[in-house]
């Protein structure tokens, strides 16, 4: 859909709430540093402390994450490449270093078992570009990919080198993806889904729609639901679909994708053909929601067909 909703699950998303609510830093630094006299104005280093900001920057203009070491030396190979793009796109990426070392909590929230390691940030969530040092021309095609993605979730704007955010003028939605917009403002999840429900009547070819509704469906299933106890009521009753459900469905909106599609797969091999009809439709749903080329969702798209055949 053109406006992400609140809590959308992106391509590779990985759990980053635990850095969301962090306090906010002194007065003297209240942005991310954008610039400094040896560096490009539209890099800047980021710190545990200060990431919600990038968090909230990443609403209007899509932020590359580059996690490397001081005694990387791959990470000093790619580095140079990643700011040369980022300068020459003019402002419509932004690039936040990340010292592994300096930023442990960083550096876990991402999974950055090996480095240099660059990720993404759009509308608040992140999404994986590729780990090592690779060819300029490899990077200039993924940074092409990053603008269109961000560009489909209304991620548009752009940073002029003065640092100051240029918010980009909204394309009106359509009417009945907007009632579905107005509704998730107000955390009508139903009335969302009627509204995507409509949409896909009218134009059953509307992809926006088709991913809003399932991406809605999942936000109105899990809200009330609380993690401890779903996954003591699951853990409890091995065999109890809906308890399944409610955990998969909580392990996605956390980012644990691969948790979320183990879990189904497990409970489809092991569940009668009714229970079977339940859990292949909610894991069909829950790839679109992660993205269909997502290559967890074609991994766990390809062991289904193996059950089925």
């Amino acid at each position: 859909m053109s406006t992400p909703a609140p809590g959308a699950v992106l391509r590779g998303a990985v759990d980053l709430s635990s850095l969301r609510g962090r306090p906010a830093t002194p007065p003297a630094a209240e942005a991310p540093t954008a610039g400094s006299p040896d560096r490009p104005p539209l890099v800047f280093d980021v710190t545990d402390a200060d990431f919600g900001q990038v968090l909230e920057l990443s609403r209007t203009v899509p932020v590359v994450v580059d996690l490397w070491a001081e005694w990387c030396g791959p990470c000093k190979q790619l580095s140079p490449v990643l700011e040369k793009l980022v300068e020459e796109l003019g402002g419509r990426l932004v690039l936040a270093k990340v010292d592994v070392d300096a930023n442990p909590q960083l550096a876990q929230s991402f999974r950055a078992q090996s480095i240099p390691l660059v990720v993404a940030l759009v509308a608040g969530q992140p999404v994986q570009l590729f780990t090592g040092a690779v060819p300029e021309q490899q990077v200039r095609e993924v940074f092409t990919q990053l603008l269109e993605l961000a560009a489909t979730h209304g991620v548009t704007g752009v940073m002029p080198t003065g640092g100051d955010v240029q918010e980009p003028e909204e394309p009106a939605l359509p009417p009945l993806h907007q009632e579905a917009f107005d509704a998730i403002e107000r955390g009508d999840f139903a009335a969302a889904a009627s509204a995507y429900e409509r949409a896909l009547a009218e134009n059953p070819r509307d992809v926006d729609a088709k991913a809003g509704l399932a991406q809605v469906r999942l936000l109105g299933r899990v809200q009330g639901l609380d993690l401890a106890a779903a996954r003591a009521a699951a853990a409890a009753a091995p065999a109890d679909v809906r308890a399944q459900l409610d955990v998969a469905d909580l392990d996605v909106t956390g980012g644990h994708v691969e948790d979320a599609f183990g879990r189904l797969l497990d409970l489809f091999a092991a569940s009668g053909p009714e229970d079977r009809t339940t859990v292949r439709d909610r894991l069909l749903e829950l790839f679109g929601v992660v993205g269909e080329e997502d290559p967890r969702v074609l991994q766990a798209r390809r062991e289904l067909t193996s059950l089925l055949f």
